[in-house]
């Protein structure tokens, strides 16, 4: 039964409510409600209690909010405003989709209420229901067809779905009301026009879109984009001499934007006097001591013929200025100065680094510090040099060095702490941040409020690497945290962009974030937290102290005093450990509480938190796992590791069909990837060794499979796999592991196999070597230890200065047992800065 209508007192107590709660006076609101409420004959009204609810949410009492929501709406169900209230309380607790119902519910009882059609256009477009979001924009353009949003957001609805003639005819009808003088500049103005302009571009209008550009160009306040929409356009159209121009203008105002570069490129065609043109080029550079110049130069490295070009030059530069201070030896003219000899060397060491010759950039490096011991671009790259041939803990004192040299630099700081990450030193490289962040708080906690994911990523693989699970996944839970805070953070602008007038900004962050768990960082803690999710559920965390007790019972008296004694301070060490976390919680929580109580905002309550020892002894892990592939299989569908990282899981869960989905999408994009062969054998014997599989499902297994094994069996298949990649490290070892793996009969021969270092193998690296090495270790060969250390002192040979490969030390047993604690990852010995 609805509640009884309210008398023309309370009825004004009920708009003061309503006012309190725009205003944020929830206080003076909660007031009000009880005004009305403890009058007994309108003690159960329902819109009421909906609002008093929605009011103590904002004070942050969730469970007292939904209670008195809930009476509000079993009293009255049959109002519009109580399901306005309750979709308003989904909506601060992120149910977008329940939201979305109770307000469709609230329009059926006042279908033209304009309140509830924004607030549902809002969700709509947070949720990408476009279509949805289209139909709702109609209805308000027909209830405000006056309003500046209506005609706008209409028009955005049929932009986001492709739909560029209809957009167009909206943007155009709106801009033909707004009364604006030619003569005068007005922002807004300026920005329907360009956003109009965007969609002319992205419906390949290119000539519309120049002459619409050309008309209104005086009108537009942003003249440096009418300008690039120009250059674009030309080149579109083909009118190269004119794209031309145009580029060379805007290089003049702006020399440091490669865009610029690359459309004059393609308006005059590439040059053919490379030489004559680099040799001017490198001799000013040098001259006046560009540090950037190996960079700029970067990307001519794929091409063999330039880059001797470029190492000719340069080296003979080298030699002339270390005995005549000129370029070339039989030059006249003004001699060069020291420096100049300095930047040669540092290119030099670059070079020769980024070709993979380790030994001659340390040569040319190390010559340059001596000359030149004060400036840190030297042992920053000394750093870099050390860290691709795979000795990060010299890497990270390199780079520690760098950073003493200037303490006050944050970028310097930053890429010190992220080489003592990649070299386990985790401590070291929180408090080289410390430096950096708020004082009163931990680093650690203080970056993770910054969203500083670089840090939580290289901090997530460093504790991987250490067998720290439970903080690893802590770190990789936060990340997943920034991203689904950076989702919700769009939702304030669905109004503020159509308000201000933003509107391209504002299709571009839609865009933006309807991709963004394509990022580099999410991608990274996805699949340290799939692995290690695998890892748990391969191997779970069990009991040590019981572990412990079983093993004391083969232990002598001293050994089990001693083991005991170690157990103490263990437990010492974290009771203490544990009451500083808590008393750590129990500050956070009270600032958290005073800001909510100062701000008086809308909260979603607090969050469950991360505790390490929890995450890593998950019930399900590779239910966690799942969490963190569903948005790489949405997204990042194109790299073949999502598809193998999902074969892992269903492998272990015996999803066939989806093992089979895997491996085919994998196949797809690389038919040859050496972790694909692994999986295809492992996914081919586990098909044949579960004969209770039911009908259909065997049935289409053996018609997918027969197209990628063509009826040959795994021995053949793995043979030619061999056969077909003799030449490549990587392949011969999953061959190799794939031998041992279906008959162990055959390991001496596989070990054989995947240790190859003869002259014909062409990925011969520290990466591919490490990989080889620790597959050694690991067991994917069984026990192995005399081709162990074989191997280690072969690869040692080869590269003398990669910490793995190097032979025991005073301070380790073994070479081998200390190679886990210094694993290399295989991602940090890429060529990137």
């Amino acid at each position: 039964m609805p509640s009884v209508p309210l008398p023309p007192k309370e009825s004004n107590l009920f708009k003061r409510i309503l006012k309190c709660y725009e205003q944020k006076q929830y206080k003076n609101g909660l007031k009000f409600c009880k005004m009305i409420l403890s009058n007994p004959k309108f003690a159960e009204h329902g819109e009421t209690l909906a609002m008093k609810g929605l009011t103590l949410n904002c004070l942050g009492k969730k469970e007292e909010a939904y209670e008195f929501v809930r009476k509000g709406l079993r009293n009255d169900v049959k109002s519009h405003v109580c399901w306005h209230v309750y979709g308003l309380l989904q909506r601060s607790d992120k149910k977008y989709d329940e939201a979305i119902k109770c307000y469709r519910n609230a329009l059926k009882l006042d279908k033209d209420n304009l309140q509830i059609l924004r607030d549902l256009s809002l969700l709509q477009i947070q949720m990408r229901d476009l279509e949805g979001y289209r139909e709702t924009r109609y209805q308000l353009l027909q209830l405000r067809p006056t309003q500046r949003a209506s005609w706008i957001g209409y028009a955005i609805a049929y932009h986001l779905l492709k739909d560029y003639d209809m957009a167009l005819k909206l943007l155009e009808e709106f801009r033909k009301t707004q009364q604006i003088p030619p003569n005068k500049i007005d922002y807004e103005y300026s920005e329907l026009i360009l956003y109009q302009n965007q969609v002319m571009r992205e419906a390949d209008l290119f000539q519309e879109s120049l002459e619409h550009i050309e008309t209104y160009e005086k009108q537009i306040c942003d003249k440096l984009i009418v300008e690039e929409i120009k250059g674009e356009m030309l080149l579109k159209l083909g009118r190269l001499k004119e794209a031309g121009e145009v580029y060379k203008e805007l290089i003049e105002r702006n020399a440091e934007n490669w865009y610029y570069y690359e459309g004059l490129e393609k308006s005059l065609q590439p040059s053919e006097k490379f030489r004559e043109l680099m040799d001017k080029f490198l001799r000013v550079n040098f001259s006046k001591g560009c540090p950037p110049l190996f960079t700029t130069l970067k990307s001519l490295y794929y091409n063999p013929e330039k880059v001797s070009t470029i190492q000719e030059l340069v080296t003979g530069y080298e030699a002339s200025l270390r005995t005549c201070d000129l370029f070339g030896p039989c030059e006249n003219g003004e001699r060069e100065p020291p420096t100049t000899l300095l930047w040669v060397r540092y290119f030099l060491a670059q070079h020769f680094d980024k070709l993979g010759q380790c030994s001659l950039a340390l040569d040319y490096i190390n010559a340059a510090i001596a000359s030149t011991p004060t400036l840190i671009e030297l042992f920053y790259l000394k750093a870099k040099i050390y860290k691709h041939v795979g000795n990060l803990k010299e890497a990270a004192k390199w780079m520690d060095e760098a950073q003493s040299l200037d303490t006050a630099d944050r970028f310097i700081n930053s890429k010190c702490a992220k080489y003592m990450l990649r070299a386990n030193m985790v401590k070291d490289a929180e408090e080289m941040c410390s430096k950096f962040t708020r004082e009163g708080t931990s680093a650690m906690e203080n970056l993770n409020e910054m969203q500083c994911m670089w840090f939580q990523t290289e901090c997530a693989a460093a504790y991987q690497r250490l067998g720290k699970y439970g903080d690893a996944l802590k770190k990789c839970h936060e990340v997943e945290r920034h991203f689904f805070e950076i989702t919700d953070d769009q939702f304030d602008f669905h109004t503020y962009c159509m308000r201000k007038m933003t509107l391209r900004a504002y299709v571009d962050l839609l865009r933006l974030e309807d991709v963004l768990r394509k990022h580099a960082f999410y991608f990274k803690a996805a699949r340290s937290a799939i692995e290690i999710y695998l890892k748990l559920h391969d191997n779970p965390l069990t009991n040590e102290s019981k572990e412990q007790e079983v093993n004391s019972e083969n232990l002598s008296a001293k050994e089990l005093k001693k083991m005991l004694s170690k157990q103490r301070r263990a437990q010492k060490k974290a009771k203490l450990e544990e009451e500083r976390k808590h008393a750590e919680r129990e500050r956070q929580q009270k600032n958290q509480k005073k800001k909510r109580d100062e701000e008086e905002e809308e909260t979603s309550g607090p969050r469950e938190e991360l505790v390490p020892e929890k995450l890593e002894r998950a019930e399900n892990p590779l239910e966690e796992a799942i969490k963190f592939l569903i948005p790489l299989k949405n997204l990042i569908g194109d790299n073949i590791d999502t598809h193998l990282l999902a074969f892992e899981i269903y492998f272990r869960k015996g999803k066939f069909l989806l093992m089979l989905q895997s491996v085919k999408r994998a196949f797809a994009i690389n038919s040859n990837n050496p972790w694909l062969h692994e999986c295809l054998i492992k996914f081919s014997k586990a098909v044949s060794d579960h004969s209770n599989l039911p009908e259909i499902v065997s049935k289409v297994l053996t018609q997918e499979m027969q197209k990628i094994f063509v009826n040959k069996n795994l021995e053949s298949f793995n043979e030619e796999f061999l056969k077909h990649n003799a030449t490549s490290i990587q392949h011969q070892l999953s061959g190799a592991k794939m031998m041992y793996f279906l008959d162990k009969s055959r390991q001496e021969k596989a070990i054989a196999v995947a240790t190859r270092l003869d002259k014909n193998m062409r990925d011969k690296n520290v990466k591919t070597l490490t990989k080889v090495f620790e597959a050694l270790l690991d067991g994917s060969f069984g026990s192995c230890h005399t081709q162990c250390e074989e191997y280690q002192a072969a690869c040692h040979k080869l590269f003398p200065f990669t910490s793995a490969f190097m032979p025991a030390t005073n301070e380790d047993d073994s070479g081998i047992a200390s190679v886990n604690h210094t694993a290399i990852n295989h991602d940090l010995l890429s060529n990137e800065i």
